[in-house]
């Protein structure tokens, strides 16, 4: 899987909308200390972009035991995806404004669902409206999309995952995406323990983007993919929200990685679960 494969710039995407191509847009305005973007959304959005909830579309919290966000399953994002006017046959495009966090789980989970052809915006809203791209407001309500999902159960997925008993003996090399100090466990302002996974190395999702919020090229990871390439990776954070844009980022330079959608907040809830603090 090549960079043109998971992000779209926004000159391409415009390209695509100028030619009268058809492409479902989608809004997944998320950021973890305002997880419910429904009213940015409103205030402007991309003209014809439905919003997604990340919190109510993009995760299932009927679910126990799996984490803060656990993955919903196959049939609830058909289901979703129809009501958001995704379409067999036609590209999807997701976006943002915060570190990608919300577009990249909505690529993922929509990848592994077997949704084809779902592509990140690279830079997100902010690259779109520094583009002179125009936006409306008010909410869109799309034509009902007859997109089929290949797999219900998305740890099974056609994206590659972690359970917790898994990274539990993972002999491979497993990334935190988190902020430094939440992996050093200095700090921990969501989850009820401090620290990482024991043998994990931190690579914050914000360090593969740039100042402006696009994806950092291939060559300025290099030092990253070398250590994850050729061998089994896996990708965690607090809850598989951010670690999504790691692995996200990672793909778009050629690297598969698994994802623990579980994360640090599944981790954690168990008290027999070894924690290490520091670097």
């Amino acid at each position: 899987m090549t960079r043109a494969d998971v992000l779209i710039t926004v000159g391409e995407l415009a390209e695509l909308l100028a030619a009268g191509r058809p492409v479902t847009l989608l809004d997944v305005r998320w950021q973890l200390a305002q997880p419910d973007g429904r009213d940015d959304y409103a205030a402007g959005h991309l003209p014809g972009a439905v919003y997604v909830s990340l919190e109510d579309e993009l995760s299932d919290h009927t679910v126990t035991g799996r984490g803060r966000h656990p993955l919903p399953s196959g049939a609830a994002v058909q289901a979703a995806a129809r009501r958001w006017g995704v379409r067999d046959g036609v590209p999807t495009v997701v976006y943002d404004d915060w570190n990608r966090a919300g577009s990249a789980r909505a690529w993922w989970v929509l990848t592994a669902a077997g949704v084809a052809d779902v592509r990140i915006l690279d830079g997100g809203l902010a690259a779109w409206t520094a583009a002179g791209g125009a936006l409306e407001a008010g909410a869109v309500t799309a034509s009902p999309g007859d997109v089929t999902v290949l797999h219900d159960d998305l740890y099974r997925g056609a994206l590659p995952t972690l359970t917790a008993g898994e990274v539990a003996t993972f002999d491979g090399v497993l990334l935190d995406s988190r902020a430094p100090e939440r992996f050093r466990g200095e700090v921990e302002p969501v989850d009820p323990v401090a620290g990482h996974i024991p043998g994990a190395e931190n690579v914050p999702s914000t360090a593969l983007l740039t100042a402006d919020g696009t994806f950092r090229p291939a060559a300025d990871l290099a030092g990253v993919l070398d250590r994850v390439r050729g061998g089994d990776a896996g990708v965690y954070c607090g809850s598989g929200v951010t670690a999504a844009v790691v692995v996200a980022a990672l793909r778009a330079g050629g690297v598969q990685t698994r994802l623990f959608p579980g994360s640090w907040s599944q981790w954690c809830a168990d008290p027999v679960r070894p924690v290490a603090t520091g670097d």
